[in-house]
């Protein structure tokens, strides 16, 4: 009999992996070492990194960033810049989109128009981050499926 946890008692730790080599182009480069972390090696792998973003990684999180921030405010601000209320009123707080009134026009910023905005710069951050991993998979010489599986996903959001 073989006692199995699901913990990892021994942690390797060995030279870190550099990661697949590529031709990098432009002014972006894999310039962040890998590090290791304790606790990421008690259930697998405590390699971190390295990383490479690119042009669209940047700008993909970038406007998540922006669209979180104006989701975020939004709700600060419905509850008169209150955290204990924002924290308390969280789940119900919303960012509503524009009434039917509206139509195919950009309503006042109030009345939905943050809504478009902050929906426009989260799905310009899911495509860019889609291109990214497209273009990773090209320029690696791998397969393109899981950027598929990825785009599927992308057309149900």
């Amino acid at each position: 009999a073989e006692y199995q946890n699901l913990f990892t008692r021994v942690q390797v730790d060995a030279p870190h992996y550099p990661g697949v080599p590529h031709e990098p182009r432009g002014i972006w480069q894999r310039g962040i070492k890998a590090s290791t972390n304790y606790w990421l090696g008690k259930i697998g792998d405590a390699q971190v990194g390295p990383f490479y973003l690119g042009t669209t990684g940047v700008l993909s999180i970038l406007f998540f960033i922006l669209a979180f921030e104006i989701i975020g405010l939004n709700m600060l601000a419905s509850v008169n810049w209150n955290p204990l209320q924002f924290v308390r009123q969280l789940f119900w707080l919303a960012l509503e989109p524009p009434a039917p009134e509206y139509g195919l026009r950009l309503p006042p910023l109030a009345q939905g128009g943050w809504w478009l905005i902050a929906g426009f710069f989260l799905t310009l951050s899911v495509i860019l981050w889609w291109i990214r991993t497209y273009a990773l998979a090209r320029k690696l010489k791998m397969g393109t499926h899981t950027a598929w599986a990825f785009a599927s996903a992308i057309w149900l959001f």
